[in-house]
Formats: C-alpha cells, structure tokens, sequence
C-alpha cells in the first residue's frame, strides 16, 4: 500500500475523466453504435453537449441531472459511474502504488465496471470487451513474468462455465447461463491467474445465490430466473484482486 496522497488525488481524477468514457461504452456498445463519434450528446433531443456539459460529476450536479435544453433526465447511472471509477482509480491507486500492477488492476476494474452495467441493464456481456480483455490480462502477465497462471487461469475461467453450459443442457436441456460469461471468467483468469479465478467463481456463485434466494424470498423472481451472472463475476473479480490473496492464505492456514 502505497499512502501517497497526491497521486491517489490524481487518481482519482483521472479516474472520473475515465469513467465519463465508460458512459459512452456502456450506452453505445449494447446498441452497437461507434464509441469514438459522434461526440457526446442528449440522448432525448440529440444536442450535442458543450465541454462543460461533460466535466464528470460536476456538470451532472450543477445541471441537477437533466439536459440543459430539452430538460429531460439524464439518469443517475452517469454520476454513479464517473463517482464509482473515481473512488475505483483512488482506492487502486492507494493500495498498489505505482507500477504494472496498477496499470493491470485499471484495466481490469474499467472492463468490470462496464461489463457490470451492460449485463445488468441488458443481460448480455460485448465479446468487444471480454476477447480483448484476455489479450490484454495475458499480455500484462507476460510481462510480469506469470504468464503460466495467467494462461492456466484462462483455460480454468473459460472452461470451467463453457463445461457448465453443455453439461447443463444435456442435462436439463435448458441453458444455464450464457455464453458471455466463460468468455468474462477468461478474461479474469488472464489478469488475475487460476487461483484468484478459482476465488473469484466461488464469490460470484455464492453472492449470485444469496440474491437468487432473496428475490424468490420477496416474490420477485422463481427457480429458472436468469440473474445477471457478469454481475456477480465482476464482484468476485474486485474481491479476488484486492483481498484474494489473504483468503486463499487463511484458508490454507485452515488445511
């Protein structure tokens, strides 16, 4: 853990400039439109925004949330995104300090951050962010030199489900969950390694469960819902990177 200060401050600035982007990604790529053009505009009445519409966090709070023409409501997800890619950046920043490692963890928390949204609003996770993800996570690991636990972790991440889908179909001929998501615990064993995917399954499958049985609990949902399982492979992946290591210890300890 680095304490430093004023680079987590920088962090976290840079950090909501980032999560104004992740915005665009996360509204544009379920619709299948360009990330890079047109420049940002009301999706209501098509404006395009002037440079201090697009001030993260602040232009959403001094427009009180809506559209500086049309008056329509841009949505809390933008500031709950810039804010939580900020707090991503600094926390980040602050517990890795400087380095590849860093770099790795900004990259991997910015396509959880998205595929998290996407498969929330949409239930559908873009292979235009999980198949690069795997080059990207391995490429970091080869540089660090893990590249053999990076490679394991994705042939465990993407096998692992990909084995639960076929057996699930013959099984009960019926899907168990979708194709995105072996492609999304790939991508997280690229970055993070067999062990951590291992983890980050086991956290997602436990918290998946716990919030399956609270909507059957409260009538909102039944046996054969479909939850967003990104979701809950994106929170195993946070806890995975951050406090991974000291559970898999402790529970050797236990051994």
């Amino acid at each position: 853990m680095s304490g430093d200060w004023p680079f987590t401050l920088i962090a976290a600035v840079f950090g909501a400039a980032i999560g104004s982007f992740l915005n665009v990604c996360i509204y544009r790529l379920p619709r299948h439109l360009s990330i890079t053009s047109p420049p940002s505009s009301c999706p209501h009445c098509g404006r395009r925004l002037a440079w201090f519409e697009n001030v993260p966090v602040a232009a959403w709070i001094a427009l009180r949330g809506r559209c500086r023409t049309c008056g329509a409501p841009l949505g809390v997800r933008y500031i709950l995104i810039e804010a939580l890619t900020a707090a991503a950046f600094a926390a980040a920043a602050w517990y890795y300090g400087p380095g590849l490692l860093l770099a790795s963890r900004l990259v991997l928390v910015c396509a959880l951050i998205v595929l998290f949204a996407i498969d929330l609003e949409h239930h559908l996770l873009p292979n235009v962010i999980t198949l690069p993800g795997i080059v990207v996570g391995f490429s970091f690991s080869l540089l660090a030199g893990n590249w053999v636990d990076s490679l394991l972790g994705i042939l465990l991440g993407g096998g692992s489900l990909l084995a639960l889908f076929y057996v699930w179909l013959w099984l009960r001929n019926e899907e168990a969950l979708g194709m995105g998501d072996p492609k999304m615990l790939a991508m997280i064993g690229a970055f993070l390694g067999w062990r951590m995917t291992l983890l980050t399954l086991i956290v997602g499958s436990f918290s998946g469960s716990i919030v399956g049985v609270a909507m059957i609990a409260v009538g909102r949902g039944h046996r054969k819902s479909m939850l967003p399982f990104g979701c809950f492979l994106a929170i195993g992946a946070l806890v995975s990177a951050t406090v991974g290591p000291a559970i898999v210890g402790w529970y050797l300890r236990l051994l």
